[in-house]
Parts: C-alpha cells; structure tokens; sequence
C-alpha cells in the first residue's frame, strides 16, 4: 500500500485542508485513496469520507493499542491504492505525559510512512530552514519527505521559502497561497461536521481539491507515497462470537449524532445484529424491531429546538429506554437522554440537566467500569476519550458508569448506569474493545421495544 503521512508543526497549519484536498485531488485523477485521521476526532473523518468516497477512519494507540495501528490500517486500505493519513495537532504531540505515544510522528512509525509536512508561512522566510532543521533532527526515525508550504503571500515570499527549503534538503512538492476560499466553517469543538454542512461541505471539498491540484505536484505525492518498504501485516477484522438471531440495534445518526467510528457498525455486524440507521430529527419512531439502540456523540446542542419538537421519538426512546432493553448512549447521546439541554426537554430518561458552558473537558482516561452494565462487567478497564463543552447535574442516586483518577488524582466517578442503559461522556473505540460491542448484541438479543412504566431513572 502506498501511503503518506500528512502532518505539521502545530494545529492551525492547514493539515486539513491540504490533507483533504489532497484526498479529493488524487481520487479526481484516478487513485483509490484510502483516508484516515490519527487520534480520535470524529469531525475531520467526515471530510474525507466526502474527499473519497470511503468511509473515514481513525488510528489512535491510546484507545486502541499500538499492536492494532497496523491491522486497522491494512482494513481500512483494502481496496485502495494510496493511503493519506491526516495528523493530529504537532507532529510529536501525543498524549500529555507520556513520550509522544498517539502522535502522528508515533503512528507514521507504527506503519512506516513518509512524512508530508505542512507549514504555515505566514511571518516567516529563512526562519523556515531552522524549523524544518529541528523537526528532522528531532527523531530522525521519522522521515520528513517533502514539504507543502501554505499561506504563501507572494512569487518572491514562495522564493525565499524554496531557498529555506533547500538549505537543509527537502522538497517543495507544493505552494499554496492565501486564499480564504481554502477552509472549512469551524464552531467550538472545531469544524462544523460534513453533514451538517450539507451540500456547502461538498462545495468547500471541491474548492480545495481544486486548489491543490493546481498548486501540487500531485506525481511528486505518488512517488513519495510509494518510496515505502512492503507492509507484511494481516488486516484487523472484529474476532467476536456471533449471536443468533439478528437482533435489531438502531444506530442514531444523522445531522446532530455523526461522532462515531465506522469500525462499530462493522463489530455490531460481525457480532449479529442488523444495524438500522436513526435519525432524531427526523424519525418519529424506533425502526421496527429495535433490540438495542446506541446514542453515539455529536452536536446536539446545535439542534436541540429540533430535536426536543420531535415528541414523538422521545417518547418511543423514553419508553424503550424504561423497558429495560439495552441503550448505549456517548456524549451527545449521554445529553439527549437527559431531562433537557439548554432548557429544551429531551427524552427524560436520565433526571439530569445538560447545559453549554465555557470550558472544554478534553483527554483521555484510564477507565474503570463502576458498575456492570450491558456493556462492560463491573472492573472492566478501558481508555477512552472526553470532548466537549457541556455539562450535565448529576442525579446522585444513579450508579456510575465509570470511575478514574482525575487531575491530582483526585477520584472522578463519570455517568450512568440505569436497568439497560449506559450513558457516558466517554468516547471509546470498538476495536479496542470488541467484546464489550458483542456483550451488548447478546444482551439485546430477548428484548424488543417494551411499554414504559412512566418513571423517571433518578
């Protein structure tokens, strides 16, 4: 598999852009590109998923283990002939305390990729050459293989920056000027997903892709893509025991619950479930049969007016939810089961308010299961992932989902565990984790939508 990693000094260099237009470019002239973003963020992925054509995915040691990074790309590439992996954040910036581990410089080793290095030349000229000296020299393990200068505000700004470029030896293999037509709309979690975007998503994709085939030597990306040693490594595939059956298990998606990994649907299915896909602003019932549902994250907080008008869905979700039947809900999930967000009644399933406020709760965690659940037996450990700006009162009479040492090590105990639900703020990978995904299809196997019983779990 050809593949290239597109990474950068810092976040706010243009990674995105130019690895997403960078995807959309070379699938216009004719390669099957395989997309990924390093880490956990589901936003980027929706882009790529545009750009290609495929779904987007993540490679992430921290919550899947560095022994998976390899299989988990060999599946995702299947079918493909180049890859692009987009980075995350700096190029040596991995989780906080440790030595770089779940960084792009740490998952380009992991599958023994090239560097593409995206730098922002804005305020700087000679200066380059001593940033591009320290970044190669810093781990010569990882290999810088060429350079995409961006925000380039002249012809004599792009001469000097060449010069710089030469100095220490790398290749420009692109140049791309200042134009505010090369972004994508962000909000406080950073950009506004792809489906939210809509049809404006695709026409932003289209213009950077536009964009970098004109100021990218796309033949220079493919030779250095392919300057890479063969990768003797079996493709990830979920190895769970398959329940009898098919359960169905409705998977909320749509505009407002778009923070998922692909790899689930893909376990759920291995496991024996028929996933069928969910709208809450949409649908105004539980598809016909429905087992299971899982609540995955997103932005309801950006469609909480239209996600409360939909009465009918919340009661059907209310009563399911009260019947006992297994319900995996994260993050956005976690807050539309919640009495209300922002003042907007949701489902009322958790007595809970969920409100936005100022500060963002970001990291990972080293997870333990406080309570079984149709999930996880209780002591289970997992790591997982927290992102977002809101909060939710916590009913103290609810058992905890999950505990871990927070800041000082203080003791943090984190959602809700409740007859069949499971509500959390933390994000978790399947494939670090596929059993916990087939103890919820077994779990759901005997139950179909029951009636509520009118209570509240408090």
């Amino acid at each position: 598999m050809n593949r290239l990693v597109v990474a950068a000094p810092a976040s706010g260099s243009g990674k995105t852009t130019v690895a997403t237009g960078l995807m959309a470019a070379l699938r216009t002239a004719g390669s099957r590109v395989a997309p990924f973003k390093v880490g956990p963020d589901y936003i980027d992925p929706g882009y790529h998923s545009l750009a290609t054509g495929r779904p987007g995915r993540n490679l992430d040691p921290v919550m899947v283990g560095e022994h998976r990074i390899p299989g988990l790309f060999a599946h995702g590439s299947k079918g493909c002939d180049i890859a692009v992996v987009e980075g995350v954040m700096g190029l040596f910036d991995g989780r906080i305390d440790t030595a770089g581990i779940g960084s792009t410089a740490h998952v380009a080793k992991l599958i023994n990729a090239p560097v593409l290095f995206v730098v922002d030349a804005r305020g700087q000229s000679r200066s380059l050459a001593a940033l591009l000296h320290g970044f190669r020299g810093y781990d010569p393990t990882v290999r810088l293989g060429g350079v995409i200068l961006n925000q380039v505000g002249s012809e004599r700004h792009e001469q000097v920056l060449r010069s710089a470029c030469d100095e220490v030896g790398l290749d420009v293999l692109g140049v791309l000027p200042r134009d505010p037509q090369f972004s994508l709309p962000s909000r406080h979690l950073g950009l506004v997903t792809a489906a939210e975007h809509g049809p404006e998503a695709v026409a932003a994709v289209d213009a950077i892709a536009a964009a970098v085939a004109k100021h990218v030597d796309l033949d220079a990306v493919r030779r250095l893509a392919s300057s890479v040693p063969t990768m003797a490594v079996s493709a990830w595939e979920p190895q769970v025991e398959r329940v009898a059956g098919e359960p169905v298990i409705a998977v909320a998606g749509g505009a407002a619950f778009t923070f998922g990994y692909a790899e689930h649907v893909e376990v759920l299915k291995a496991a024996g479930a028929a996933v069928a896909v969910l709208d809450p602003l949409h649908d105004e019932d539980l598809p016909e049969g429905t087992a299971g549902l899982v609540l995955p994250g997103g932005f309801p907080e950006q469609h909480a007016e239209a996600l409360s008008a939909n009465v009918k869905l919340r009661d059907a979700v209310a009563r399911f939810a009260r019947s006992g039947a297994p319900v995996h809900a994260e993050c956005g999930g976690l807050l539309y089961l919640a009495r209300s967000l922002d003042g907007h009644p949701m489902c009322g399933v958790l007595d809970a308010e969920g409100f936005m406020t100022p500060k963002l709760t970001l990291g990972y965690r080293d997870a333990v299961a406080s309570t079984g659940s149709p999930l996880h037996p209780a002591g289970s450990r997992v790591t997982g992932h927290e992102f977002h700006r809101t909060q939710l009162s916590t009913p103290h009479s609810v058992p905890p989902a999950w505990h871990w040492r927070g800041v000082d090590s203080r003791p943090v105990a984190e959602g809700f565990v409740a007859g069949g639900v499971h509500a959390s703020y933390l994000h978790t990978h399947p494939a670090g984790d596929p059993e916990a995904v087939a103890r919820f299809v077994r779990a759901c196997h005997p139950f179909v939508a029951g009636v509520a019983d009118g209570t509240v779990i408090a």
